[in-house]
């Protein structure tokens, strides 16, 4: 307002603005005004009593905190736990696996106890097995040879003979192939053939 005021010429009684320049560099006319002009620039608003507190609170307020109230205050969003709390969840994480560990070993145990009780009665019956075995041809071999006392040497000699030249026969044939997959009492025969040999040389040494 006062810029204005002191811009105002008055001549004659008459006030007006005079010319002035543009900052593009052009000029504006002289303007005669009525006296007590205020340019419209410097007419202030009005404002009603509302609106000039809404626009107090609008800007925004600084809120000095004492020394320790800054750490203190909460911001939302941030949990902060405890040392504490971290411990025991960590301890809690950690038991699960360890009892996880201990189950596996359990079973393992377990199985290998399995497997050692199963392994002796293995060993058991393949051992009743093999003296049953033996058994059996001790048997036969006790029961032949009293069959051999009783019956006449000669007679003993000859059927032996007869056995050992079956037994060469037989195993001319498994030799030529003519007998491709010879059953077990075949096999025996085969097998029976040292003993044979060496019966008849003590029957002829007998003789």
């Amino acid at each position: 307002m006062d810029v204005y005021a002191a811009n105002l010429v008055s001549e004659n009684g008459e006030s007006y603005i005079p010319a002035s320049q543009r900052p593009d560099g052009t000029w504006r006319k002289a303007r005669r005004v009525k006296e007590g002009y205020v340019p419209q620039e410097e007419v202030p608003l009005y404002e009603s009593k509302g609106k000039q507190i809404a626009n107090r609170n609008s800007k925004p307020q600084t809120i000095t905190l004492p020394t320790g109230e800054v750490a203190r205050q909460a911001i939302p969003g941030l949990f902060i736990v405890d040392e504490k709390d971290k411990e025991q969840k960590s301890k809690s994480k950690k038991k699960p696996k360890s009892s996880a560990k201990q189950s596996k070993e359990d079973i393992i145990n377990k199985l290998e106890r399995i497997k050692l009780k199963e392994v002796p009665k293995s060993e058991t019956s393949e051992a009743k097995t093999k003296q049953n075995k033996q058994k059996k041809v001790e048997e036969t071999k006790e029961n032949e040879v009293t069959q051999n006392q009783s019956v006449d040497p000669g007679k003993r000699l000859k059927n032996l003979k007869k056995r050992l030249r079956e037994v060469e026969a037989l195993e001319e044939k498994l030799k030529n192939g003519s007998i491709a997959k010879p059953d077990p009492d075949q096999l025996k025969k085969v097998e029976r053939k040292n003993d044979i040999l060496l019966e008849i040389r003590q029957l002829e040494k007998q003789i």
